[in-house]
């Protein structure tokens, strides 16, 4: 299948690898099918990319590469919805915002989007957790680390 995205341009993308978000993702509740792309081979950044909407691509990357001990529970609806059996099978991903420099970039730790990489379904799950914000600085940790040095 063919697709225009955002960052890569026009590409050729398997059918099977498309990821369906039943409700949509919050602000965008008709985009329902995206794919998951990598920025580039070297980087732990990826593009979660609309199949329709060309101009639709969110800067993703794993929240635990930021934040080492993020943690949260999904509710029993949730997992149903995603239709987990297995941990495993689950891949928990943070929406970026990013500005001139990543230095200044951050990481929406509020709301992470989950995906069941076997069933190819996806859910962004809202935590009412105040320890995490919707704008993270992306080195906030490292920062901390450094300061323990």
């Amino acid at each position: 299948m063919l697709i225009e995205t955002k960052y890569h341009g026009e590409i050729t993308i398997d059918e099977n690898e498309i990821i369906k978000f039943q409700n949509g993702l919050p602000g965008f509740i008709t985009e329902k099918k995206f794919i998951l792309l990598p920025l580039d081979k070297e980087s732990p950044f990826s593009i979660l990319q609309s199949i329709v909407t060309t101009e639709l691509g969110f800067v993703v990357v794993n929240p635990f590469y930021i934040k080492k001990d993020y943690e949260f529970v999904l509710t029993d609806g949730e997992k149903e919805t995603l239709q987990i059996t297995n941990v495993e099978d689950i891949v928990v991903l943070t929406i970026m915002t990013v500005k001139d420099s990543l230095k200044n970039s951050t990481a929406n730790l509020q709301a992470p989007i989950i995906i069941n990489h076997k069933k190819r379904l996806g859910k962004q799950v809202i935590l009412n957790n105040p320890k995490y914000s919707v704008r993270y600085p992306l080195y906030a940790e490292l920062e901390k680390n450094k300061d323990v040095r």
